[in-house]
């Protein structure tokens, strides 16, 4: 397998996983509750390595800790964006975004700078995943403008690309990158929990209980999905693995259009086919 071609795989393959786990988040209906038996689930899948693994060097804490941090900006900002907008509006800002908010933040904190065919096909990319992301049916037009919810939208974008800069320079200047992915998933839980007991306090065990298969099931996969991503990181730049990783959209729209009997529609095929475009000339270009 070519070196080229490995970390494009593993971004496909954590695709399909953070798709099957915002997918089984979804059908619980308390996002905020499933994210915490998510977080708690993926921590307990990874402790058993933190004892085999050594402990992370000691110049190594300071790189988890920007990234726990800038894994908690990112949750703050889509909680409020959800809280504030639809999924359906809110959504595709936040994901459609992320890779070019993420190759920017690159460019100046990684000295990461695709060549010409990498940021036509990261534009490519980007564009397909708005059009994708749009919520199917005649009434799209009609919707209302919610510029406070599209304001947390742009911001939670931008936490996106801020985590993965942090996790792709983590996972770079570890001595062993694997201590990093599991210290990272260990601490992560501890920012959605404290929020979720809080805001969920009298009511926390009922509204627990419908998100437990669901969580755990998301838990497990976002272990598998999210570790693919961070080895991914640590083979090439930061961007492309966002914008491969974000095709979790259409994996998203193909569970729901299976399971769920929501409609897939001419436009997302053909904004499918100009993303695969896209992602062509990012992967020529790594």
């Amino acid at each position: 397998m070519s070196e080229s071609l490995l970390p494009v795989l593993l971004c496909l393959f954590s695709a399909v996983t953070v798709a099957t786990a915002n997918f089984a988040v979804k059908r619980g209906g308390d996002v905020l509750s499933a994210r915490m038996v998510l977080s708690l689930t993926s921590a307990t899948c990874v402790l058993p390595f933190a004892i085999i693994l050594p402990m992370p060097e000691p110049g190594l804490w300071t790189p988890i800790a920007i990234a726990i941090g800038a894994h908690w900006i990112y949750q703050f900002f889509m909680i409020r964006a959800l809280h504030r907008g639809d999924l359906s509006l809110v959504f595709p800002v936040m994901r459609g975004l992320a890779p070019m908010m993420t190759a920017i933040i690159a460019v100046f904190t990684l000295n990461e700078f695709p060549g010409l065919l990498g940021w036509v096909g990261l534009s490519f990319a980007t564009a397909a995943l708005f059009v994708f992301a749009l919520p199917q049916g005649e009434d799209v037009a009609s919707r209302k403008l919610n510029q406070v919810a599209l304001v947390w939208a742009v911001l939670t974008s931008a936490g996106i690309g801020l985590y993965s800069v942090t996790d792709a320079y983590g996972v770079r200047v570890a001595e062993n990158r694997f201590v990093f992915i599991v210290w990272l998933f260990l601490l992560d839980w501890i920012g959605t929990t404290v929020v979720t007991v809080w805001t969920r306090r009298g009511q926390l065990r009922a509204r627990l209980r419908p998100q437990l298969v669901g969580g755990m099931v998301g838990g497990v996969a976002s272990v598998f999905s999210y570790g693919a991503a961070l080895l991914a990181f640590s083979m090439t730049n930061a961007a492309t693995v966002t914008a491969i990783r974000e095709t979790s959209v259409v994996f998203g729209a193909i569970l729901g259009a299976v399971f769920l009997k929501e409609g897939f529609g001419k436009r997302r095929i053909a904004a499918a086919a100009v993303l695969a475009a896209g992602l062509l000339l990012l992967e020529g270009d790594i």
